[in-house]
């Protein structure tokens, strides 16, 4: 391993830390605000549901697009300078999303947020790494999960409020003072080390760049619209997916055999990297699929409104919050490796707690699984990208965290639109076995049949009687075919927290006296 560049900030690591965070959380925050305004969105242009899913949707892969291309950016432009660039382009951006009169001009200036975003994560994340000594380290992670794990969290109680108070353009606006106020503290309070500065002869790696950006362009196409085509069963869905594939595997070829490539993929030669990293698109995932299956949950079923389905949220953020703060203090003296196992399994227990709802349940119901699973999330995710740094140098920082950023941004895009498959095939199967049920032959049928047209025809004729018990019986049918989607769902993702925790074993750890000693 190169041997790391000796520096030290002469600015405060907590006040550079506090100015850095206030882009991450408007950044963070926009990944899930819009999730329980969709339907008023959707409303606003005219635009059918699937439509809707492009704002969230547009809005990952575009920031996945320019992530890898942080490091050449911070190389042309100076680190702290692209910072800033990136922050003004997502405010600007931010505006645009606000004004938008169409669902066009709204998903082209969430593609333009994404970009400007793109390098908000990486940059913060590989700062606060070098800022602080490596025995503070697990308490900067600690405090850099308040905008990367709370503020999607804290994304649809904002979003609902507002849109059901105001108006959903508003959750966009809200960005523009909160952006021109991180400038001005990047500006003050963020300096460069000589590594990061503005350098000369940068080259580009275009070819990796058009094969990156065909890549996840494709995948998310096929992700968005592949359920609505039947998956692999339509042409257009297997040659755009032969596409993606193909592209996927000459952008890591280029990106191994050539210089000057946007990514250096040698930090996949560290055990730590690779391992922490996986297990972080895998959180990543079912964090961003149950923030928006849940809402979906509520508002569907249970009648909820935008802002109280979104308000069910925030017991996960106080779960988060608490388990950031205790992890602050127990980072020096437990393993990394036994508060993330913890973690998992915190988030494991809660998915199979919402896996037991049904459309008969009190407040309770909701709030401790969520209050469990923000406590996992904490508690998994950022010993886990502590972690998965700590055995790489200064200099390759900013690399391996827009190399993970990527990742864990596309398996942000997977699990938000996997989980809307799962939900549609889970109900379809559901109904194709609980319909067989609504039949003259069954007696529970028949008699709930009969009571509830005996009822109705105190008010209409037999025969409408009749025609509306059918359909008020198989409306229910649906009730229950998509509850138990949605409860099927949940256990898978708990099952995913569970199955990816023998991964920790291949994760080495350093004692804090190790740490201090460095």
């Amino acid at each position: 391993m190169q041997e790391d560049i000796i520096w030290k900030p002469t600015i405060d690591p907590w006040h550079t830390a506090s100015a850095i965070m206030l882009a991450v959380f408007i950044f963070a925050l926009d990944g899930t605000i819009a999730n329980v305004a969709l339907p008023h969105m959707a409303g606003s242009f005219s635009a059918s549901r699937d439509e809707s899913m492009w704002i969230l949707t547009s809005y990952l892969i575009a920031s996945g697009i320019i992530i890898p291309m942080v490091d050449w950016f911070s190389k042309v432009f100076g680190r702290k300078n692209f910072f800033i660039i990136s922050i003004i382009c997502f405010t600007l951006a931010s505006f645009l999303c606000g004004i938008s009169q169409n669902i066009e001009t709204i998903i082209f200036a969430r593609i333009i947020q994404g970009i400007g975003g793109g390098g908000i994560i990486p940059i913060a994340q590989a700062i606060l790494m070098e800022s602080f000594p490596v025995e503070k380290r697990g308490q900067a992670m600690s405090f850099f999960s308040l905008g990367v794990i709370i503020a999607p969290i804290v994304g649809p109680v904002l979003g609902g409020w507002i849109t059901d108070n105001w108006s959903w353009p508003w959750i966009f606006f809200i960005n523009v003072p909160f952006g021109i106020l991180a400038v001005f503290a990047t500006k003050k309070f963020v300096e460069d080390p000589p590594y990061a500065r503005k350098q000369e002869n940068v080259k580009t790696d275009f070819l990796g760049f058009f094969f990156l950006s065909l890549w996840l362009i494709t995948l998310q196409i096929v992700l968005d619209k592949g359920n609505n085509a039947d998956w692999f069963n339509a042409p257009w869905v297997c040659w755009t997916m032969t596409v993606s594939v193909i592209a996927a595997i000459i952008f890591f070829l280029t990106q191994l055999f050539r210089k000057d490539t946007l990514i250096d993929l040698s930090v996949f030669k560290d055990k730590n990297f690779i391992a922490g990293t996986l297990i972080l698109i895998v959180v990543q995932a079912i964090l961003y699929a149950t923030l928006a299956i849940l809402p979906q949950f509520l508002q569907s079923l249970l009648g909820y409104t935008a802002y109280l389905s979104g308000a069910t949220m925030m017991p996960r953020g106080v779960g988060a919050l608490a388990s950031t703060v205790i992890y602050g203090l127990i980072s020096n003296r437990l393993s990394g490796k036994i508060i993330s196992a913890v973690g998992l399994i915190c988030i494991a227990t809660g998915g199979f707690m919402l896996g037991m709802l049904n459309l008969d349940i009190a407040s309770k119901n909701i709030v401790v699984p969520n209050i469990i699973m923000g406590f996992g999330i904490g508690f998994s995710m950022i010993p886990i990208m502590t972690m998965s740094m700590e055995t790489l140098s200064n200099e390759q920082m900013t690399n391996s965290s827009g190399i993970q950023n990527l990742l864990k941004n596309i398996g942000s895009a997977i699990g938000t639109s996997l989980v809307a498959t799962m939900l549609t095939r889970f109900a379809q199967v559901h109904q194709y076995y609980m319909v067989k049920e609504l039949t003259p032959l069954n007696p529970e049928y028949l008699e709930r049949f009969n009571s509830t047209a005996g009822a109705l025809s105190g008010y209409t004729s037999f025969d409408v009687a009749q025609n509306m018990a059918q359909y008020s019986l198989y409306g229910n049918l649906i009730k229950q075919a998509n509850l138990w989607a949605f409860i099927d769902s949940f256990r898978i993702f708990a099952f995913g927290c569970i199955i990816i925790l023998p991964l920790l074993l291949f994760i080495k750890t350093k004692s804090g006296k190790t740490n201090k000693n460095k």
